[in-house]
């Protein structure tokens, strides 16, 4: 059976949420959530790449997402600034996922656990993302 990103990141959606809340260690955080209910079928290799990316380069990703937002990162929910921190951390790492994958799996996650319109703020701001940070693609396939 294929291991499964979707819930990789849905995973790794619990664990920055768990971390922006509580400040604890994020290897503690990982590890904890290896006991959860779920974890066998994930991507082991991509949550990890996730967690660990999206917490070591908050700083930088909030610096990418900043232009696009109306607010602070801080002042969004926890669950919609953690869902736009795994976009844009996929956004300028993970090049292998297509920009309108990024942007559909955020949307997905912030519809499944966010606030009732969260999911429409994700999607307006990684949309602006995605252009920026990957033109090439993005401009190859709006002109088809």
């Amino acid at each position: 059976m294929r291991k499964s990103r979707r819930k990789a990141r849905e995973f790794a959606l619990k664990a920055i949420y768990e971390w922006k809340l509580s400040g604890n260690d994020v290897a503690s955080i990982a590890a904890h959530l290896r006991d959860e209910e779920g974890y066998g079928v994930i991507d082991d290799k991509y949550f990890l790449i996730l967690v660990n990316g999206a917490t070591q380069e908050a700083a930088t990703l909030e610096a990418a997402l900043t232009p696009f937002l109306d607010r602070s990162l801080d002042s969004l929910s926890p669950i919609e600034s953690a869902v736009l921190l795994i976009g844009a951390y996929e956004a300028l790492h993970c090049l292998d996922v297509p920009y309108r994958v990024v942007i559909n799996e955020a949307v997905e996650l912030a519809k499944s656990y966010g606030g009732t319109d969260g999911h429409k703020y994700v999607n307006g701001v990684l949309d602006k993302l995605l252009p920026k940070v990957r033109p090439t693609e993005v401009k190859a396939n709006t002109s088809r």
